[in-house]
């Protein structure tokens, strides 16, 4: 996500819908073979962004799910989770101590959908192509520590990586690495419009009106060779404009199954009252929402103000009124369940008091009430947004300390806007790009990071993000991780708010629902299939 802009609880998503007819696919799921999923995911080209599914670009979990099924990557992780293992290679591994060089060999006979060959100068083009083109809003860090890309041979690969990255085959496993073709991919721009081409499980074909995807026909590639094993011919990812559009077509028997992004509502209403041909799966969770601040912006340029705010804030209050059990407060930027969480926030700040965060603005002579805009997103994180940031902005002003309006905007405005430094405080969320403590902190703190932020902090980026990668035993990282989410809680470039669960909501007949979305909200419809 950045991505992985990259997000809602059981909300699970990062982009919206688009029109309302989308969703319905003429004669249904029942009608021509196909597995037809519902998502309110968007896909909109723009002048800012006219190619929102190029992998060197995109950097959102929705943008995401449609390449990972069509783009293949070196490596993958595998079902239920666990370390990579190869995927496009027949075999990867570090070849000294300082896990500073990284082999792979590719499968043999591997070949694009339109069949001409996949070799180890693909992976190197592709990989080269990301750093080069070095998109603003794209995914670009998760590569920028490769120094360089030699092949040997048609089918090996090496990366020579400036620094030690234990990390580094879960990056791999990302669509920004995924390989791509010289002729259909520029080496220096991005490929505009929503075709999307490589040698994955499926071929892709969208469907467009107005400049917006409306539908993807993802079909069985007959070249494919990997690791992963697909078990249908045909799914439909059928976008629709809001989580209520696309629960209707469930109940309509138009869509096999609904993703991203079901309600809270939703949810809640399905566990309190089971239909008996819906099934509602619930799922491990690491997405996460938070509020970010452009940290030289006047109006919070002081990390006092900062720091009143996560004194006031109340993450009980919002999970429980505006989430319900789709929602649970979060006290760092790495959530609870993955290795490394403390909950840094909570233990410098303890329970939301209005007396603390005005002697700490006192402290600092700051003036109150602070007046700004708190921003948001209209369509990208699900119907529940608008309520989270109508609370958060009653909690600030309600201290007497603060005199903050709120103002939503569609994503296709608000991320261009986020990453030029508009908003001095704006609300996002967070699909991890892979399930490792890193992926919480090296987004927000390194050099090119995600919200391109202006905050910097020398001992995260110089020493502990470099320290922590080092570490082949991601435990053994914990003492550094925990580190970094203290210096978060004391300068507040970011304000964690809370952690989500996942649901999706299936009908009778449709397997595979457990492992079709995984805990980082990757689709994996491969998995899909019928009893």
């Amino acid at each position: 996500m950045n991505r992985k802009t990259l997000v809602l609880p059981a909300v699970v998503g990062l982009l919206a819908p688009v029109l309302a007819a989308c969703g319905a696919s003429d004669g249904g799921s029942e009608g021509n073979g196909a597995i037809v999923v519902g998502t309110t995911d968007q896909f909109v080209a723009s002048e800012e962004a006219p190619a929102p599914l190029d992998p060197a670009i995109g950097y959102e979990a929705g943008v995401w799910n449609v390449l990972r099924q069509t783009v293949q990557t070196l490596m993958h992780v595998p079902r239920g989770g666990g370390l990579p293992v190869p995927e496009a290679a027949e075999s990867c591994t570090f070849t000294d101590t300082a896990n500073e060089s990284y082999r792979c060999k590719l499968r043999a006979g591997l070949e694009f959908a339109d069949g001409s060959a996949v070799t180890a100068e693909d992976v190197k083009y592709s990989i080269d192509r990301v750093v080069r083109i070095k998109s603003t809003n794209g995914p670009v860090s998760l590569l920028n520590n490769i120094d360089t890309v030699e092949t040997k041979g048609e089918r090996e690969v090496i990366f020579h990586l400036r620094t030690s990255d234990a990390t580094f085959p879960y990056k791999l496993s990302t669509p920004p690495a995924g390989i791509v073709q010289k002729s259909k991919y520029p080496a220096d721009s991005a490929r505009d419009g929503f075709q999307v081409d490589g040698s994955g499980p499926y071929t892709m074909k969208p469907e467009v009106k107005n400049d917006q995807v409306v539908k993807v026909v993802f079909t069985k590639n007959p070249r494919y060779k990997g690791d992963l094993k697909v078990l249908n011919d045909k799914v439909e990812l059928d976008l629709f404009p809001d989580a209520t559009a696309m629960g209707k077509a469930l109940d309509e028997k138009k869509i096999d199954m609904m993703t991203r992004t079901m309600s809270p509502k939703q949810a809640q209403q399905m566990l309190e009252k089971p239909k008996d041909d819906v099934k509602l799966t619930e799922m491990p969770g690491l997405a996460i929402s938070y509020l970010g601040f452009d940290t030289e912006d006047p109006a919070v340029k002081n990390k006092a103000v900062r720091q009143a705010m996560a004194q006031i804030i109340d993450r009980g209050q919002i999970a429980s009124e505006v989430y319900g059990t789709t929602a649970e407060p979060l006290y760092s930027l790495i959530p609870s369940s993955i290795t490394g969480h403390t909950n840094s926030f909570f233990n410098k700040y303890g329970e939301p008091s209005t007396t603390k965060a005005a002697a700490i603005l006192k402290d600092a002579k700051i003036r109150t009430p602070v007046k700004f805009t708190l921003h948001y997103t209209t369509d990208h994180y699900g119907e529940a947004t608008a309520a989270e940031f109508r609370t958060l902005k009653k909690q600030f002003n309600d201290s007497g300390l603060f005199d903050i309006s709120v103002e939503g905007t569609p994503w296709a405005k608000y991320r261009p806007a986020e990453v030029r430094g508009d908003y001095a405080a704006y609300g996002m969320g967070w699909f991890p790009d892979f399930p490792d403590p890193d992926n919480y902190t090296a987004p927000f703190l390194d050099k090119d990071n995600f919200l391109n932020s202006p905050y910097r902090s020398t001992l995260a980026q110089k020493t502990l993000i470099p320290q922590s990668r080092r570490e082949d035993d991601r435990s053994a990282a914990t003492r550094t991780f925990q580190q970094l989410q203290d210096i978060v809680a004391e300068d507040v470039p970011v304000l964690p708010v809370w952690q989500g669960k996942q649901y999706v909501a299936s009908r009778e007949g449709l397997t595979g629902v457990e492992w079709a979305v995984n805990s980082s909200a990757d689709l994996q419809l491969w998995e899909l299939g019928r009893s």
